[in-house]
């Protein structure tokens, strides 16, 4: 019996809700363990829609205990309305089935304007693409130890106090950017009423995890966005503000490393990112236009459209890595179906040198190109297929070829966004 962290192996939007989802069938339950509500994942289950950006995966099903871990910044006005939205679509939430860390930072308003202020300022340097949503500004305040964290919310002294701080700092960076000040009574006024739906929620997460633990459940650890937005090993400074990889379950959820037993990165059968940021296979022409359009490549969450290109096995190997990844689940394979040739980038050409690993400088990952290889597409569809004998051969051949480029067995094969199409070759919590 194993605890299974899922984690995005390449820029986010792999379908790690789909495959979360799938594996929580198979789990007590369900993890966030970083990021906000900046990151969506999309479920489908018997033809209805499911769109999450802080709830796990696992609120959708019966049964399973969903947290919310410390390594997460919460929103608490997106939580409530997150909360409100699914049980319109019948889902049951209550206290019983959600855990908040009351340890977890909070975004507050002022966190969602001073992004906004930030990414509309002329000089601000590099545009980054934030979703506007508050994320970083409230990390900035978790790491600056002047943040307001869920538990606070429950001693109103202590809540003056750190709110009496937290404007000291914020008030002085509105100054600088023209901004007006926060007025201190409508904050707390705020913060006092969004306290009655949170609070019941609140609980340290981290103690009732191990008591699972110990008990022998299982636990599937949900990530947000993908290990190249890591703020340490992404594509800085074109990254999310948290860490992102497989170790961060850890410390954003309260559990040792020792709980982490089998890592599973998602990997989509090419490669997509939103924002800004270096990317080598983005492709500007028709093939391009195609993945978009037949993959459906848009936000979840913001509603934006996603850059698109071939799979690039050099940053998948590279997360593979850097992750501890011991199996994949391949994702949108079907996405492919038509097309006469498929190119996976095996390396990248830079000043006249072939390198197999993405170079952290800005402008030697703006420089790096991509060196291809061809294989030859397939016709039928491969949507829908639940075994490899379903498969075409060439598609096949395309899974495999992934395999040995990226150091790394195909645990999973998703072939469409519903929950039983799913070709399983190694179940991660049969360790």
């Amino acid at each position: 019996m194993s605890n299974v962290v899922v984690v995005g192996a390449q820029w986010g939007d792999e379908g790690k809700g789909k495959i979360v989802d799938w594996l929580s069938l198979r789990a007590d339950a369900v993890v966030r363990f970083q990021g906000g509500h900046n990151a969506g994942h999309t479920l489908v289950i018997d033809g209805v829609t499911y769109k999450l950006s802080l709830l796990p995966s696992g609120i959708v099903r019966p049964g399973k205990l969903s947290v919310i871990g410390s390594g997460v910044v919460v929103d608490p006005w997106a939580l409530l309305a997150e909360i409100e939205k699914l049980r319109g679509q019948g889902v049951a939430i209550s206290p019983e089935t959600l855990k908040l860390a009351d340890n977890a930072v909070l975004i507050l308003p002022l966190h969602r304007e001073l992004d906004g202020l930030r990414e509309d300022a002329v000089d601000a340097g590099v545009k980054i693409g934030t979703t506007r949503r508050g994320i970083g500004p409230a990390y900035e305040d978790k790491i600056g130890r002047r943040a307001i964290r869920v538990c606070d919310l429950a001693d109103r002294p202590m809540l003056e106090r750190k709110v009496d701080g937290l404007l000291a700092h914020h008030n002085a960076l509105r100054k600088g950017l023209g901004a007006p000040v926060v007025d201190r009574a409508e904050l707390l006024k705020q913060l006092e009423e969004v306290a009655l739906g949170v609070l019941p929620y609140a609980v340290p997460a981290w103690a009732e995890l191990d008591e699972m633990r110990r008990a022998g459940k299982r636990i599937l650890f949900e990530g947000a966005q993908g290990s190249l937005l890591d703020v340490d090993h992404g594509t800085y400074p074109y990254v999310t503000s948290s860490n992102t990889l497989a170790g961060q379950a850890s410390a954003g959820s309260g559990l040792g490393p020792g709980a982490l037993n089998y890592i599973l990165g998602i990997v989509k059968a090419y490669t997509t990112r939103v924002g800004e940021g270096p990317f080598p296979t983005e492709l500007s022409d028709e093939i391009g236009q195609w993945l978009g359009e037949k993959g459906h490549e848009f936000g979840v969450v913001t509603g934006r459209k996603r850059r698109c290109g071939w799979f690039d096995a050099v940053l998948v190997r590279q997360t593979v890595k850097l992750n501890g990844i011991h199996g994949i689940a391949l994702t949108k394979l079907d996405v492919l179906d038509g097309l006469k040739e498929v190119k996976l980038c095996v390396g990248y050409e830079l000043n006249g040198k072939r390198l197999d690993y993405f170079p952290s400088g800005m402008a030697e990952q703006a420089a790096a190109r991509p060196i291809y290889e061809t294989m030859e597409g397939w016709q039928d569809s491969t949507r829908g297929a639940r075994s490899w004998t379903q498969l075409p051969g060439e598609a096949v051949k395309y899974v495999r070829r992934i395999e040995e480029l990226i150091g790394a067995p195909v645990a999973l094969l998703s072939t469409s966004p519903e929950r039983e199409d799913t070709i399983l070759m190694k179940d991660p919590f049969e360790d």
